[in-house]
């Protein structure tokens, strides 16, 4: 009953996003270039990183020596905190690192500008050990100096990564803003569904991406019974594949990471699942007994997660 996953989105941008894409978050530069080469032969054609995540180089050769050819992938990275003063320099070093001519979409990390000159260049910190924040640098100026990029043919897409309601509708009630956002990249998974956020993303045309979609990598997901009971009714599919199923029956796209070689190849097989099964991870997390975020680095004194809904 499991089939591959082959779903695409129709971005704003009129771009085809592939709704299955392999996370490469916390991997070594050898893990990561396995697993992105593994992932390219089973099929695979969405891979995302990150500037921050350190691994742009391998997965720029694990790209190359997959055989795959460039136009049938889509390729995402993020611009870091300390460089919202200058993402064009910092999609060049990105571009520089992963050996590609552009990427197909670019994503503020985080909503919070960090000091381009501070003592470190991803965590720059004050005396205190406090993060090194530009308080005065909204996350509004550095999405319009993200828009060049895209006239400049850097990247097809651009969008935002971390951001709730509130911020999300700051950026699309901005009159000076030219290009929509394309995709809207958060945490998702059935213990933070966030329903409201996605509906209003997805309301306002923008295609929403989960990443811990499994919670995390000792999320008691893995382990739940509930979930367990709907994965034996799909042929004993696992409960990763229950996961990644539901994300992408929500009609958003799915950023699976693992580098197990088994584990990627099942991530990529899907079952079609059921709306009453859909609905009952909808409401997940009132049954278990409330919403929970795994990824909340401290931001102080910016609140970044105003909400969880």
């Amino acid at each position: 009953m499991t089939h591959q996953a082959t779903t695409t989105y129709t971005l704003n941008s009129g771009a085809q996003i592939p709704a299955l894409a392999l996370g490469t978050w916390q991997a070594t530069d050898q893990q990561v270039y396995e697993s992105v080469v593994h992932a390219l032969q089973k099929g695979y054609r969405h891979i995302d990183t990150a500037a921050a995540y350190g691994n742009e180089e391998p997965i720029g050769r694990a790209i190359r020596d997959s055989g795959v050819k460039r136009d049938e992938l889509f390729v995402t990275t993020k611009l870091w905190s300390s460089n919202h003063n200058d993402p064009e320099s910092a999609i060049r070093k990105s571009l520089e690192l992963l050996g590609l001519d552009y990427v197909d979409l670019y994503l503020i990390h985080w909503p919070v500008a960090l000091n381009p000159n501070g003592n470190h260049p991803i965590v720059p910190t004050k005396p205190d050990g406090s993060r090194d924040i530009i308080l005065d640098w909204p996350f509004t100026k550095t999405y319009k100096l993200l828009e060049p990029l895209v006239e400049k043919g850097y990247t097809k897409s651009i969008g935002v990564c971390n951001v709730t309601i509130s911020k999300l509708d700051q950026l699309l009630s901005s009159s000076d803003i030219k290009i929509k956002p394309s995709v809207l990249q958060v945490e998702l998974h059935p213990y933070l569904p966030q329903h409201k956020l996605v509906k209003y993303a997805q309301d306002h045309g923008l295609v929403v991406e989960a990443y811990s979609p499994l919670g995390s990598s000792n999320s008691p997901l893995l382990k739940d019974e509930d979930i367990q009971t709907i994965a034996n009714k799909y042929d004993n599919a696992s409960i990763a594949t229950i996961l990644v199923s539901w994300a992408i029956w929500r009609k958003t796209v799915v950023l699976a990471k693992s580098v197990n070689p088994l584990r990627i190849e099942s991530n990529s097989q899907i079952v079609d699942l059921g709306d009453e099964d859909g609905e009952f991870l909808n409401n997940f997390a009132e049954i278990k007994g409330g919403i929970k975020r795994f990824v909340d680095p401290n931001w102080s004194p910016v609140v970044i997660f105003d909400t969880n809904e």
